[in-house]
């Protein structure tokens, strides 16, 4: 499994950069996830090993995560992504569109109402007024184009259920890798897109206890990333 990356911590709270694969909480023994990751960390460093997990990443989707070390830390860090105070950026690889492909610097916005299938655990787009869906919108800008493959920068509006994967797979252009949603890799991509091409890269929120504003990003890891440079 891909080595956890900590990008920040202090006696409150933990930035980490989740690994693609992995789920931040499971139920399946003997599957490693995030939470216990995490609570073996602090294990291993003499502390007493509580960990909580207000935020949430789709287990194939890599990148920023943030993580509680304090129930009270934990309440406000949830208490922030419920009102969406917490930014959030990705980058992605698509499929560009087959028709009128986007270039590098056009941007747009798509706005959706999504229905989740919790059994199947998928969502799916549907028309205005259908029971049960929610608004989804989000922003993107095209960052680079090479041939059939686009990479995205994509802000978050809203917080649906797999909201960036099935947006994008509506408007033509699914992510690489993402099998549930069209996406899947061509002959040849096999060994490069193992997991989505997903990264969340950007975090901006407030400290949980001193109010403090907070930035952190990272880069991507999966190697379909580095397809657009090849």
């Amino acid at each position: 499994m891909e080595q956890m990356q900590i990008l920040y911590e202090d006696r409150h709270m933990i930035v980490v950069h989740k690994p693609g694969g992995v789920p931040v909480q499971t139920r399946h023994f003997g599957q490693k996830d995030m939470e216990s990751l995490l609570k073996n960390y602090r294990s291993r460093n003499g502390e007493e090993p509580f960990i909580a997990m207000p935020h949430r990443l789709d287990q194939p989707v890599e990148g920023l995560l943030l993580a509680a070390k304090t129930k009270e830390a934990a309440a406000g860090l949830s208490a922030q992504l419920q009102t969406r105070c917490v930014e959030k950026c990705y980058r992605a690889v698509v499929r560009n569109r087959a028709a009128d492909p986007l270039l590098a610097g056009e941007e747009g916005t798509l706005s959706d109402f999504l229905l989740r299938d919790g059994k199947a655990n998928c969502s799916k787009a549907v028309r205005e007024g259908t029971p049960g869906a929610k608004r989804a919108v989000l922003r993107y800008r095209a960052l680079r184009a090479a041939g059939p493959l686009l990479e995205l920068s994509i802000a978050l509006e809203t917080g649906r259920h797999h909201q960036i994967r099935v947006q994008m797979a509506n408007a033509g252009m699914p992510l690489l890798g993402d099998r549930k949603y069209g996406g899947e890799a061509a002959e040849g991509q096999k060994e490069q897109v193992k997991h989505i091409a997903l990264c969340a890269v950007k975090l901006r929120f407030f400290h949980p206890m001193t109010g403090e504003g907070m930035e952190c990003s990272t880069e991507p890891k999966n190697p379909a990333f580095q397809l657009l440079y090849e």
